[in-house]
């Protein structure tokens, strides 16, 4: 490569995104659209990013193989940067492996961090943690260990483990310190001033009270009974009875929850399993048949004993009982988290990270815009979603995971 690309490949590995354009803006070559598309990512325009990236491909050729799977990497790195999800993530597996056989193991290393990445913003956590546990860090420049040291510490608090996501995030800060990258260092210190934030709250005997990370991972650990509205599950000290298929038996469960010590009413069981203020003979029997239902599936756990109004909750050994909520109420609260990472988010990303169909999506954006809360950018198949004000909590539980005491 000649002076002007080793200067303007120089100027975007220190996050001197102008530096290079000045040195490339009118040059069409391969490495010159490359560099371009990279600067372009890194100003935000990630579609004339990723098209800059594609022609870099093309003009490359096949004969140069290692050339064009970087290219692939640093499209795929443009396309989660801009919430693209649905991007084959088949190319960057093959443009890894492509890497790795010509001997670029550094890139091929960011190519699988980026994999990783991916993977946890669409909540496959156990799938980012394996790939994360086969990479070796230390072989890979101060940027690239960020990385990973990021999505490491994401895996660390969707599983709700906050001192090792702290431990990553203090790994990440030095490494990015050492890099010298401002847009890495800043994303570092969201993600420790996230880490900082309440996630989660706790209902006992009719108290509430807000939890930071640390705390909510003692209580986990305690021997509570807790029932988790945030992935709709109960359990106790490893032992959880997974109810997020199950709905109405997860609203009983909750509603004896709250209750306890005291029972609760068969009137306030039924409005919060079947949302019926009235109740026939049908919905006391319905009740009746839900209720044995979950008695036999938290058999392990606790009991659930009918009483002269309703039902009562009897954890095992005599342990207390809590309810483990969402900081914010509301069926928008998921997609609030997703938007609280600063990021402009499409319907088909939000529904792929959080599972859920596109039309419930839209109709959750419709009425958080109703109230104010995020905004539309653009329209038709570009529009994308954006938060009006970052939400003053954590986002790790909220995010599609399994318990971490499954």
């Amino acid at each position: 490569m000649d002076s002007l690309i080793n200067a303007a490949a120089r100027a975007l590995a220190a996050g001197d995104s102008i530096g290079a354009l000045k040195r490339v803006a009118l040059r069409n070559d391969a490495p010159a659209m490359a560099l371009r598309g990279i600067a372009m990512a890194q100003l935000g325009d990630f579609a004339r990013a990723k098209a800059l990236l594609r022609g870099a491909v093309r003009a490359f050729g096949p004969l140069e193989a290692v050339a064009c799977a970087r290219c692939v990497v640093a499209e795929a790195e443009a396309a989660l940067a801009s919430r693209d999800l649905a991007w084959p993530g088949k190319a960057l597996g093959d443009a890894a492996a492509t890497l790795a056989a010509h001997g670029d193991h550094a890139n091929a290393a960011y190519a699988r961090f980026l994999q990783a990445r991916r993977l946890l913003l669409i909540g496959r956590i156990d799938e980012a943690a394996r790939m994360l546990a086969k990479l070796d860090p230390s072989s890979v420049p101060p940027a690239a260990r960020a990385l990973y040291e990021l999505v490491l510490a994401g895996v660390e608090m969707r599983r709700l483990r906050a001192r090792a996501a702290r431990a990553a995030l203090a790994r990440a800060t030095d490494a990015a310190s050492e890099a010298r990258v401002p847009a890495l260092m800043a994303e570092v210190e969201a993600a420790l001033r996230a880490l900082n934030l309440p996630a989660a709250r706790s209902v006992a005997k009719g108290a509430e009270r807000l939890l930071s990370c640390e705390e909510v991972e003692d209580l986990l650990g305690s021997r509570a009974l807790i029932v988790d509205a945030c992935r709709r599950a109960v359990g106790r000290r490893g032992k959880v009875v997974a109810l997020a298929r199950r709905p109405v038996l997860f609203a009983l469960a909750r509603v004896l929850a709250e209750a306890w010590p005291l029972d609760a009413s068969r009137a306030a069981l039924i409005a919060g399993a079947f949302r019926l203020k009235v109740a026939d003979e049908s919905l006391r029997a319905r009740l009746r048949v839900e209720i044995g239902r979950l008695r036999r599936l938290l058999l392990p756990l606790a009991d659930v004993v009918a009483t002269g109004r309703g039902f009562v909750l009897l954890p095992r050994a005599g342990a207390e009982v809590l309810v483990l909520a969402l900081p914010v109420d509301g069926e928008g609260a998921a997609v609030l988290a997703l938007l609280g990472d600063g990021e402009p988010w499409s319907t088909s990303a939000l529904a792929l990270a959080l599972g859920r169909s596109q039309r419930t999506v839209q109709r959750s954006l419709e009425a958080l815009m109703a109230a104010g809360k995020v905004q539309a950018i653009g329209s038709g198949r570009a529009r994308r979603w954006a938060l009006r004000q970052l939400p003053g909590f954590a986002t790790s539980l909220l995010l599609p995971a399994s318990l971490p005491i499954d």
